[in-house]
């Protein structure tokens, strides 16, 4: 179980605490079994979150990876198939980031 205080929606409130232990627990308590596949998203997506302060809703997290790792993997139905039916919001969960802004 994460020790970490969570908010009432499952996510990390001092995100300072956030390590990749606590990750792979979140993505446990998830059902969720963190891949490499996953792990570069998460970087990315950790990345992300540092320049501009703010985690990144479905549109930027796609266009994101669209980028960083190409066409194949910069679709909603990659991200869908790593990360289930909210991607932007789950991996901002298993990231240790804030709930993203426009996500429900």
């Amino acid at each position: 179980m994460v020790s970490q205080k969570l908010d009432s929606d499952g996510y990390i409130e001092e995100l300072r605490d956030w390590n990749e232990r606590i990750a792979s627990e979140i993505a446990r308590q998830e059902n969720i079994t963190l891949t490499d596949a996953h792990w570069e998203i998460i970087v990315l997506t950790r990345d992300f979150y540092e320049r501009y302060q703010i985690s990144p809703a479905t549109r930027a997290l796609t266009n994101l990876v669209k980028q960083e790792l190409g066409g194949k993997k910069g679709t909603s139905l990659y991200l869908m198939k790593l990360f289930g039916g909210s991607p932007a919001k789950m991996v901002s969960k298993i990231s240790g980031l804030p709930k993203p802004d426009n996500c429900i």
